[in-house]
């Protein structure tokens, strides 16, 4: 037991809900620390793209870790990025979609600019329009190539190590493009780290200690149930969902600000360390077995990564009616995959 487990344990506060309340309270103090970041030389679709995706899939990493030294079926994994990166894609890109709009044009800050600046800030923003929506359709286009490749991959019915090198090895292949991105412009603005920066960054290590306190004591305890529904796929499903709600908490937010590019990026990121970061980590510890959902679960993937880039090349972003049918193939996948 870890030094933070074992002083709760003594208060009597060892259940569920404690643990669920610490996971999403650090979860939030990665999200604030994360939105600090953006001050501090990275920006936009750049925070989305590259930092985000580690603050909120941190669980879908740590769950790797944790399944490998706790014994638990490997399967889990597969299950739980599967989960979460249907949810992300659906979910919590059509909800925010449906409440709030999710457009690239929209900009609250126009609206209070001078006049006299408003004609020569136009060309600069639509630059930046332009930009954002282009480095969100290559993200896109990286979601599907990772989901193609998975999907050849275990054709077999399983993820082996061999597979698993491939799958880490283009995973870092496109966070290398990704770092050269960022380092690009900032020296192409003259951006540089100041020393908040890096302290965010000792802030967000804080919070991910506490995430992983807070998750190895919640899969232990959904492993010692023997009454849970679904079966041996339901630690999977459960920790899937479960760590889709920071994702959530920081879609909404950033939908109600009008900021859709950092609410399309970070999803899509997000996606991108489940499948295929973690999917090749523990492929690596250990044999994946495919499960029922997989197939119907990366069809209903890239069938949805399909329908936000062709709206983000007609309509600039996801109109609101497009949210109805990503719910609906949402619904479909739990009601086929839960009860498969």
């Amino acid at each position: 037991m870890n030094p933070l487990a074992e002083s709760i344990e003594p208060l009597g506060f060892a259940s569920p809900w404690t643990y669920l309340a610490l996971f999403i309270v650090a979860s939030l103090l990665m999200i604030w620390r994360f939105e600090a970041l953006m001050r501090h030389g990275l920006e936009g679709t750049a925070v989305g793209t590259l930092v985000m995706p580690y603050c909120s899939g941190l669980g879908n990493l740590l769950f790797v870790a944790i399944v490998a030294s706790r014994g638990e079926s490997p399967s889990a994994i597969l299950t739980n990025c599967l989960v979460n990166n249907v949810t992300n894609l659906t979910v919590l890109l059509g909800l925010p979609a449906l409440c709030f709009g999710l457009s690239l044009h929209a900009d609250s800050a126009k609206k209070s600019r001078p006049r006299k600046a408003r004609g020569s800030a136009r060309t600069d923003e639509d630059t930046a329009r332009s930009l954002n929506r282009l480095s969100l359709l290559l993200s896109l286009t990286a979601g599907m190539f990772f989901a193609g490749v998975t999907w050849a991959l275990a054709d077999d019915g399983r993820l082996d190590a061999r597979d698993g090198l491939v799958l880490v090895a283009i995973f870092l292949f496109w966070q290398a493009f990704q770092v050269f991105d960022v380092l690009k412009n900032n020296v192409t603005q003259r951006r540089t780290f100041g020393p908040l920066f890096y302290l965010d960054v000792a802030v967000l290590l804080a919070g991910a200690y506490v995430v992983y306190v807070s998750l190895d004591w919640i899969v232990a305890w959904l492993s010692a149930q023997k009454d849970l529904p679904f079966g041996a796929q339901s630690l999977g499903w459960f920790t899937g969902l479960l760590m889709v709600l920071p994702n959530a908490l920081l879609a909404f937010f950033y939908a109600a600000r009008r900021r859709a590019d950092v609410v399309y990026a970070s999803q899509i990121g997000d996606g991108h360390i489940c499948i295929p970061l973690c999917l090749g980590l523990g492929a690596l510890v250990q044999p994946l077995t495919v499960p029922p959902a997989f197939a119907l679960g990366l069809g209903i993937l890239v069938g949805a990564l399909v329908v936000h880039a062709t709206a983000l090349l007609v309509e600039g972003g996801l109109p609101r009616w497009a949210g109805w049918p990503l719910l609906a193939a949402y619904a479909w996948f739990l009601g086929t995959g839960l009860f498969a």
